[in-house]
């Protein structure tokens, strides 16, 4: 099994591309199910979970060739031939739900595997569930599966009101009101960019939307669609934490393709903290302005708030700052278990349920330490990087479902970092 080895050497300088985005990818792929046209995806990002996505469209009888060093995705549901996705491939991803809405509104039933929990919380579907209820499926779990019908074949518009605030309930809802008769509104959606990203790229295969990126979408079912070509979304998670370079190591690093309209919250939380972001003409320009960064506090939220997903990150920072930081997760249970592995490395974190209470350090120290899940993992290889000696970061599987050739984008800033195997 890999293992990541870095060697903290000082300040880090470059420019880092920025990747697709993994969740935006993971929601357009299944939208090729909505037609028998192709769909096809520039600006994919080359990851792990893209093939497991791939390999569950597959069999379901859709066509996905991987075209362009794995950068463009091209998708055809010509011919699909099985409308059950199996609990073998499901297991491995929770993005595998997001095939249950458009197989459901297409050909008027489907039975998908629930997918289960994972490390960071128990994430249950029964938001999805509700939503596709709302527009007339009627479901059967039963043997671990979901068995889903559409009477008559075809589902209704409806007035879907979400509870709280779910991004895939958002998406599989979304996806399936294109094909529903009538006219369906989510309210309390969600308004994530990968959302809007969705709805752009189904309005390119004639759905009809309006309102993505509020709290309240609008969409006009239609009887079919169309194929379209669509680039994915910058992903502003590996933006973030592209960010936390030379926030953390000193320096100054370019993240090209970054837009501050993606890390609002976050790029703020940054400039508080004494890190200067500046948008140039190829993406974000990232640097400390005055020596060792500050304490600041975080509670993570729901776009447009600071995401979770960079909440691991932020911590790996914070373990540097001057002063106490207090890190407040809102979104999943069971997500700081980053921490005790950071105290390897010296680092001094006090956790009490939902809260992680950060006193700064003035150095790290290099240590083995294991990643337990893909944002841990590399929150672990940032420290490592400002870290005195080496760090061995163990467990790197879950780094390449959510990052491409972080080694190399990493190297060619002048970090010493490299893969090495057990």
């Amino acid at each position: 099994m890999d293992s990541i080895l870095v060697k903290g050497n000082g300040a880090l300088s470059g420019a880092i591309p920025i990747a697709g985005a993994k969740n935006a990818c993971l929601t357009l792929m299944p939208a090729t199910l909505l037609s028998d046209e192709p769909l096809t995806l520039t600006n994919a990002p080359r990851l792990s979970d893209i093939a497991t996505m791939t390999q569950l469209l597959q069999s379901l009888g859709a066509e996905v060739a991987s075209l362009q060093d794995g950068l463009v995705l091209a998708l055809s549901s010509h011919s699909i031939t099985n409308q059950k996705a199996d609990y073998d491939i499901v297991r491995k991803m929770r993005a595998s739900i997001l095939v249950l809405g458009p197989m459901l509104a297409r050909y008027g039933h489907a039975v998908v595997s629930l997918p289960g929990g994972c490390a960071i919380g128990a994430r249950p579907v029964d938001l999805h569930l509700k939503a596709l209820e709302a527009m007339g499926a009627e479901l059967d779990l039963r043997d671990g599966y979901v068995h889903a019908k559409a009477p008559g074949g075809r589902l209704k518009g409806a007035v879907v009101e979400f509870p709280f605030v779910s991004v895939g309930a958002t998406e599989n809802a979304l996806m399936a009101a294109t094909l529903a008769k009538g006219t369906s509104v989510l309210k309390n959606a969600a308004r994530e960019p990968e959302i809007v990203d969705l709805a752009r790229c189904l309005r390119k295969m004639g759905a009809r939307i309006e309102g993505e990126g509020t709290g309240e979408i609008v969409i006009e079912g239609t009887d079919r669609l169309h194929g379209a070509t669509h680039p994915v979304v910058t992903d502003r998670i590996e933006l973030g934490t592209y960010m936390l370079v030379p926030a953390i190591c000193g320096g100054e690093v370019e993240c090209l393709g970054g837009t501050l309209d993606l890390v609002g919250a976050f790029a703020e939380k940054l400039d508080a903290a004494g890190v200067s972001v500046t948008q140039t003409n190829r993406g974000l320009k990232v640097a400390r302005k005055n020596g060792r960064v500050q304490a600041v506090n975080v509670t993570t939220e729901p776009f447009p708030g600071f995401p979770t997903d960079l909440q691991a990150q932020m911590m790996a920072l914070l373990c540097t700052a001057e002063g106490t930081s207090v890190l407040e997760e809102k979104i999943f249970e069971n997500r700081f278990m980053h921490a005790p592995e950071l105290m390897r490395m010296g680092a001094r974190i006090d956790v009490h349920g939902g809260t992680a209470t950060v006193t700064g350090v003035d150095r790290l120290k290099g240590a083995p330490v294991m990643a337990t899940d893909l944002r841990a993992s590399v929150s672990l290889i940032l420290a490592g990087l400002a870290a005195e000696g080496e760090t061995l970061v163990s467990r790197v599987y879950h780094l390449d479902r959510g990052y491409e050739r972080v080694e190399e984008k990493l190297r060619a800033c002048g970090a010493q970092i490299e893969r090495v195997s057990a």
